[in-house]
């Protein structure tokens, strides 16, 4: 390496520093967040994988002389991807979309934030593009952008890339465990030991998950006392941080123990078995155990709100979902008695499931009735009369699925009450403390 091109490394290392501790100063919530960058020199312009800032000298010395707020900028924008992992995405994510999406979400904090140290020339004309967006996306962050783009391509896709475009992707998409390719980085070897592998031996994914986690907590106890809340900031990290459910697990809780014939062979004494064969040659002194005792579903009701403001897709989609974990888990015993019951503001339907032949042929006819009021009272009442007729004679629980807008009963009725919500990021679902709430995505559905 020539001098001139050593000198110019040193330099970019300053700016890359300086941008960092005036973000710092300015940001002190993002401490730890911008201090886990191991600077990189490289041929990419900037880029990182949670670990490494890989820089050109040449861009960042180029970027610094033109803007200087663009470099500040540029370093937050890869900071923000990293605290809302936006490099830990799926292998069969369309690539341009999510590069997209991820790169507009930071650029909305960014601005949400109204910090002068970072406001560049670029926030100006990105200014309109982001107020358009406000008005159709929600929430703005970077899995409700990617959702929206799917179904609505940009026609301009060039143009907003170049638009919000802060660092390149590359070292996103690379295989976990390896550093930079060949035309990405340099001194790969010395940089892997130097480099923050996170916080005591943890996973990288698994440290940013934690400074996301506090970023959050601080916000809620400090930022706020002093009356400055980025909307869009505390959005993408409840998104970060919001608990990813299991909806097989949570079906689990309305099972109940009993016989199924099988072979237990958890039970089954090999010794025993073992010393009769060897004792009366073809006489085992034990068998197998014909019967084994398992937790399966019953007996329950699914209550779904077909009130005007749940659509009749989604209701089928919940429904469908439901079947398909019921039946690919072995969930059901094989006589069961499930009540689907359709309620807006009174019960519309109920319909009596006693095996997956009867499932099979609802779901093949069912119709959505009523669109509604919402009161969920009715479907309690139902459940309840059922209960004294006899109907039910272990009822574990009911799943209510809506939109959360409804009329609650005033007191905990004898068995468990979920209600599932479909989030579409702008809604609180507050329920009585005797309710089990579980929050869906869209797609998780």
């Amino acid at each position: 390496m020539s001098e001139a091109q050593q000198r110019a490394e040193a330099l970019a290392r300053d700016v890359l520093q300086l941008a960092r501790n005036t973000l710092l100063v300015n940001l002190r919530f993002l401490d730890a967040a911008l201090s886990q960058f191991t600077l990189v020199p490289s041929d990419l312009p900037l880029s990182t994988d949670g670990q490494r800032l890989c820089f050109s000298p040449r861009h960042v010395l180029l970027r610094y002389r033109e803007e200087r707020e663009a470099v500040n900028r540029d370093y937050l924008h890869m900071v923000f991807h990293c605290v809302f992992r936006h490099m830990y995405i799926h292998s069969l994510v369309d690539r341009p979309l999510w590069d997209l999406a991820c790169d507009i979400a930071v650029e909305e904090v960014i601005a949400s934030l109204a910090v002068p140290c970072a406001a560049s020339r670029r926030q100006i004309r990105q200014a309109a593009v982001l107020e358009a967006m406000r008005e159709e996306i929600h929430p703005m962050t970077a899995e409700g952008l990617y959702s929206y783009f799917q179904t609505q391509p940009p026609e301009d896709l060039a143009e907003l890339q170049s638009l919000f475009w802060g660092d390149d992707h590359t070292l996103w998409y690379e295989k976990r465990g390896e550093g930079p390719g060949k035309d990405s980085g340099k001194n790969t070897a010395a940089n892997s030991k130097g480099g923050k592998d996170g916080v005591e031996g943890a996973p990288l994914e698994a440290v940013w998950k934690e400074i996301a986690r506090r970023m959050q907590v601080d916000m809620e106890t400090f930022v706020q006392r002093q009356g400055i809340v980025p909307g869009a900031l505390a959005q993408n990290l409840r998104e970060v941080n919001r608990e990813r459910y299991d909806y097989t697990a949570f079906l689990q809780k309305f099972a109940v123990r009993g016989e199924v014939m099988r072979l237990n062979l958890d039970e089954f004494d090999y010794i025993f078995y073992t010393y009769g064969l060897q004792l009366y040659q073809r006489m085992p002194l034990i068998e197998p155990l014909e019967y084994k005792e398992v937790k399966r579903i019953r007996e329950f009701a699914v209550a779904i709100d077909t009130s005007g403001s749940v659509s009749g897709e989604l209701v089928q989609t919940f429904v469908q979902k439901t079947y398909n974990v019921l039946k690919s888990t072995e969930s059901f015993f094989s006589k069961i008695n499930l009540h689907i019951i359709q309620c807006d503001a009174a019960v519309q339907e109920d319909v009596k499931i006693t095996s997956q032949e009867e499932f099979d042929a609802y779901l093949e006819s069912m119709t959505i009735r009523g669109l509604g009021g919402t009161d969920f009272r009715p479907v309690f009442a139902h459940v309840d009369a059922l209960r004294d007729q006899g109907e039910f004679q272990n009822l574990k629980g009911l799943i209510y699925f809506t939109d959360g807008y409804g009329t609650f009963p005033a007191k905990k009725p004898d068995y468990d009450a979920a209600f599932v919500f479909v989030d579409e990021g702008v809604n609180n679902y507050d329920v009585p403390p005797w309710a089990i709430k579980l929050v869906l995505r869209r797609n998780e559905i």
